[in-house]
């Protein structure tokens, strides 16, 4: 995880579908645009069950009319593919939709004025919960004291994690529910904790929620991405960030078929064949996500190879000049190739360029285990990858090392006078996320959010990616399109998905948008085609300042899992 900015309220009430079709249904749509590259004209679909029959033009259409169990008339409205969100936290984006969310506070006596008010409405919470403050925000420019936390929440146990979620505050009540965590590597006496202490207090507070509480969580999450027309949620689990009844119950829960699909990480190291058996038996179908390489940069936790460029003394004085490294190059090769033995997915959460180096050099160790050809075809994947430079961008190209990666980073915190910048200085900021580099050198990209650090948001997730806040790290809206929906399947080995072709998976959205066109960021980036002429199907206007699509509809396998309200 890294940062947070505020969710953005949902367009209109969604109408849950919580069953299954009783068998299997022909479905038409017509009178809209269809974005496939199966036929760029394309303004018609015909879906058989959970699986997409036929796409073509308005006068084939007539043809299947007398043959389907029901007919959509589109009223002009974009089809496309239902987004994939690539890296989520699932049920803490639920607590953060339904708890204690200090994103929009603007002060510190705000945020302070909010938990009093939250502790109040919430007597019975064994442990309150929340999350999102950021001091580098606050005109303050400090967290919280221990005193002040004690004093809102009324002497109660209070879990509250930075923006980041790599560091947090905690009240004096929680820390008497963790015994030694005073002994703990990143306790403060008085500041945020990071490190085993932080992890020691999360698991503590986390398990007070109920099973109740976390399915509460845990659906809401999923009927706001089913909102925003995301398919497929990367739920990025792992020991240290949620506990295996939590990863399960989520599992089962998206199994049931209310929602989005949900495909599942579990972050902890495998050294064996029977630890990748074990992982398998929670349900994840890889030893990645957030296997942490290192930490974020707003909590100055990140490894970097050069010192921060701001005052450690900033972070509370006890941090490194240069992060913090959780694994070295060889426990990245013993893990990459202990999963590619036993042909399991690995992967590992790194931000600092000094983490990529790491990430790199220990999966080439591991390709010469095990042989390039066989790493290159596990698809292992790295979280974020912020911090990358030239050597590491061909590393990922050459281990063929998904990237996956959450350009609403760049637009919350990139920029001149923005955080990254702050940390590190203009000159290496301007260096992070390269997308444009990263697509030239064939490096396959996999978008999401990152969710609660930013919002579940894919078209303006898409529109961060195009209109980046280094010009020349942009890429047009078709790339980052692709990347959002297409990107996300192939990251978990699926190369027939993500796309509105016959015999794809039934995965779609429905948008009420204004007019497609074929968008890049200025005229020095490289364009997959922009002339009329080539048939490139368009895609909605993403010029900031333009008002994104507003999701109608969002289909599963075939099954509705959001529309419009009863009539």
């Amino acid at each position: 995880m890294s940062e947070h900015v505020p969710e953005p309220a949902p367009s209109r009430p969604a109408k849950q579908h919580l069953s299954r079709p009783a068998q299997p249904r022909t479905v038409l749509l017509r009178g809209g645009e269809v974005h496939s590259p199966a036929d760029p004209f394309a303004t018609a679909m015909v879906v058989e069950g959970d699986r997409i029959a036929w796409v073509g033009e308005e006068g084939a259409a007539d043809s299947f009319a007398d043959g389907v169990d029901e007919v959509v008339q589109l009223d002009g409205a974009l089809v496309t593919p239902a987004f994939t969100d690539a890296h989520v936290h699932t049920t803490a984006t639920g607590l953060a939709l339904t708890g204690l969310d200090l994103s929009g506070a603007a002060t510190l006596p705000e945020a302070l004025a909010r938990i009093r008010a939250y502790a109040d409405a919430r007597p019975a919470d064994r442990v309150l919960l929340g999350h999102g403050w950021d001091a580098a925000a606050w005109p303050e420019g400090r967290p919280p004291s221990r005193a002040e936390l004690d004093e809102a929440a009324g002497g109660r146990p209070l879990y509250l994690t930075r923006v980041d979620v790599h560091s947090a505050v905690v009240t004096t009540a929680l820390l008497d529910l963790v015994p030694g965590v005073r002994e703990r590597t990143g306790f403060r006496a008085d500041a945020p904790l990071t490190g085993d202490a932080h992890h020691a207090v999360r698991k503590a507070a986390y398990a007070t929620l109920t099973p109740a509480q976390r399915t509460e969580a845990q659906t809401a999450a999923l009927a706001r991405a089913a909102a925003l027309g995301i398919g497929t949620l990367h739920e990025c689990a792992g020991p240290d960030i949620s506990g295996e009844d939590d990863f399960t119950g989520l599992l089962a829960l998206a199994r049931e078929g209310a929602g989005p699909r949900v495909v599942g990480y579990w972050a902890e190291a495998v050294a064996s064949a029977k630890d990748a058996q074990r992982i398998r038996d929670l349900g994840a179908i890889g030893a990645a996500g957030d296997l942490f390489a290192d930490g974020s940069l707003g909590s100055h936790t990140a490894h970097l190879h050069a010192p921060y460029a701001d005052s450690p003394s900033s972070a509370g004085g006890t941090l490194s000049h240069t992060g913090v490294a959780h694994l070295r190059a060889e426990d990245v090769a013993a893990h990459v190739a202990a999963c590619t033995e036993a042909g399991l997915q690995a992967g590992f959460h790194a931000i600092g360029d000094a983490a990529l180096t790491s990430v790199v050099d220990g999966v080439r160790a591991a390709a010469e285990r095990v042989g390039l050809g066989r790493i290159r075809a596990a698809r292992h994947r790295v979280e974020h990858a912020e911090m990358l430079t030239e050597r590491t961008i061909a590393g990922f190209a050459e281990l063929a090392l998904t990237a996956s990666v959450q350009p609403a980073f760049d637009a919350a915190w990139g920029g001149e006078a923005g955080m990254y910048a702050a940390r590190l200085g203009a000159d290496r900021a301007r260096t992070l996320n390269p997308y444009a580099a990263l697509l030239k050198a064939g490096v396959p990209l996999a978008l999401g959010s990152d969710s609660p650090v930013t919002p579940l948001d894919p078209w303006g997730t898409v529109r961060a990616a195009v209109f980046h806040r280094t010009r020349a790290h942009g890429i047009s809206a078709r790339a980052a399109f692709t990347a959002h929906t297409r990107g996300g399947w192939r990251a978990v080995g699926r190369d027939d998905a993500g796309v509105l072709v016959p015999g794809a998976p039934a995965d779609y959205a429905v948008w009420r948008t204004g007019e497609l066109i074929v968008q890049a960021p200025d005229e020095r980036v490289e364009r997959w085609s922009t002339d009329p002429r080539s048939g490139t199907p368009g895609l909605p206007d993403l010029t900031p300042g333009n008002d994104l699509p507003v999701c109608l509809t969002t289909v599963v396998g075939g099954r509705t899992v959001f529309g419009p309200p009863n009539e």
